[in-house]
């Protein structure tokens, strides 16, 4: 709300400037980065998401595992790698020119700093998000309808058309959703690339050309483009159906046939997502780790090292804290008072970082100003600002965007504690507070730690909120990783790229365990 009230206090003339200029390029490339790279994700999840499910080929059962690997790396991490790999100077156009001989005038290769290389290298570590639900809807169908199809003469590749597949459609346009939203909240990849979207335009508007007035109508179209997917993503909820003979649970025979060459086929599909998602950017930059340079710069890993170790811990204890608090007054509590509250704070996961940083400091600015005033009157505070520009402003603004992660953990673990131990330990006088340490917190344990966990790897890898609300003198392992890959210093860049890989594989294999369910 404070968005949609700041962004048109400069007037409706102002609002028609920015919109006769450069809101247009902004919708435009957003929009077509979201639908490429949507479109791509849907082929490439669903496919092998089907492939897995429903076919036996060699490889099928560790393949059904690494093909979430992608989603381990962060995209704009994968942006630089490929920058560099496909680059005039790279290995493959070095390569190309060494084997054929030719000059620089003898060939063409696709750009890939393009809307369409973007599109490409987002969907490349986001597919794993339609491919996870795809699956899990492709193991909770019917068998006996899909071999109902097949009896009746319809091929396989009919019968998927026809039935598996309108069947999976809303978990796929679940899976779609969530790569949209992960679209729209892209800084990395669109300002490597040089693609203007909502978010380098936010970005370069609030910092580079010091127009918070443009960055906040751009923010307020930004939040219209979020509701739209959140309540797309929250209606793909509705209509999901299982069945006790799902695919999952067939005998070990495979639901579709292939040839011994459409078993190679297979694995070689299923495959190439995870060599061009993880196998390659991982190790590129364990190659380029093993550099001198690379190991030259690491005499300051320490000091952003430590940045992000910090801010990690910091906000892991705010999250945790405040969504424990939560789930134990939902539990205890049926209002819908406290359901609303809840579930307000409960979406900020579903606004981008640049957008959440815009609309804090514009009702932040006003209010850090009445307080250094009234500290300057009633206590002789002579210093600058409060609260702009220090490490509690953006502590915040992390635990409000990764909330949702807390909270979901916690929630699932509250659901298995018995509610006549709440009930007991009130008939023995114990307050609220009591039964919240002396019960819940306990029982909830491998829940605060593992969601703890979620919260510091998510901050690790943040982006651009961090970029616009840290301190001048905090420095994470993201903002430099992204400083040195925006000089050109990819190598130097290489061991701390590394570490956020190896940090996100952690949540990365907890949902592969899930979805193996």
């Amino acid at each position: 709300m404070a968005i949609l009230a700041a962004s048109f206090g400069g007037g409706l003339d102002a609002l028609a400037h920015l919109a006769r200029t450069v809101l247009p390029l902004y919708v435009a490339n957003t929009m077509l980065l979201m639908v490429l790279a949507g479109s791509l994700a849907v082929i490439i999840g669903t496919g092998t998401a089907w492939l897995v499910s429903a076919a036996q080929f060699p490889g099928r059962r560790a393949l059904a595992v690494a093909l979430v690997l992608p989603l381990a790396v962060p995209a704009y991490i994968a942006a630089y790698i490929y920058a560099d790999i496909l680059s005039f100077t790279g290995p493959v156009q070095s390569g190309l020119r060494g084997l054929t001989g030719w000059g620089v005038a003898d060939y063409t290769s696709p750009a890939i700093r393009s809307l369409p290389g973007g599109a490409l290298v987002l969907a490349l570590v986001l597919y794993p998000y339609v491919y996870l639900l795809a699956r899990g809807a492709f193991a909770a169908q019917s068998l006996t309808q899909f071999r109902a199809a097949r009896s009746l003469g319809a091929s396989p590749l009919r019968a998927f058309w026809r039935v598996a597949l309108p069947a999976a459609r809303p978990a796929i346009a679940g899976g779609l959703a969530l790569v949209c939203m992960e679209v729209l909240a892209d800084f990395g990849v669109a300002e490597y690339f040089g693609i203007p979207t909502f978010s380098t335009g936010i970005f370069r508007s609030w910092l580079a050309m010091g127009d918070k007035a443009a960055a906040l109508k751009l923010a307020a179209m930004m939040l219209v483009f979020v509701a739209v997917l959140v309540i797309f993503e929250a209606r793909t909820r509705t209509g999901r159906s299982a069945s006790r003979d799902g695919l999952a649970a067939r005998a070990g025979e495979p639901l579709i046939e292939l040839s011994r060459g459409g078993r190679a086929l297979a694995t070689l599909i299923c495959a190439l997502p995870v060599l061009l998602g993880f196998v390659v950017p991982a190790g590129w930059l364990a190659w380029l780790a093993t550099s001198d340079a690379a190991i030259a710069a690491t005499r300051e890993l320490g000091t952003y090292l430590g940045g992000s170790l910090k801010l990690g811990f910091a906000a892991a204890l705010t999250c945790v804290v405040a969504a424990l608090l939560l789930a134990f007054a939902k539990a205890r509590s049926n209002s819908w008072a406290v359901t609303g509250a809840v579930r307000l704070a409960t979406l900020g996961y579903a606004l981008p970082g640049a957008l959440l940083a815009v609309g804090l400091l514009a009702p932040l600015g006003v209010f850090d100003q009445s307080l250094t005033r009234f500290a300057r009157d009633a206590f002789g505070h002579s210093g600058g600002l409060l609260l702009t520009g220090t490490s509690a402003v953006l502590i915040y603004a992390l635990s409000v965007r990764f909330m949702t992660v807390a909270y979901n953990s916690l929630d699932s673990g509250l659901s298995r504690i018995p509610p006549n131990l709440d009930a007991a330990a009130r008939s023995l006088g114990a307050g609220p507070a009591r039964v919240l340490v002396r019960i819940y917190a306990p029982l909830l344990a491998p829940s605060l730690a593992a969601a703890a966990a979620l919260v510091f790897i998510d901050t690790l890898r943040e982006l651009p909120a961090t970029l616009i609300l840290r301190p001048f003198n905090l420095e994470t392992l993201a903002t430099r990783t992204y400083r040195l890959a925006s000089d050109e210093r990819l190598v130097e860049a290489s061991i701390p790229a590394l570490i956020l890989l190896a940090a996100g594989l952690i949540p990365v294999l907890l949902l592969a365990r899930v979805g193996k369910r």
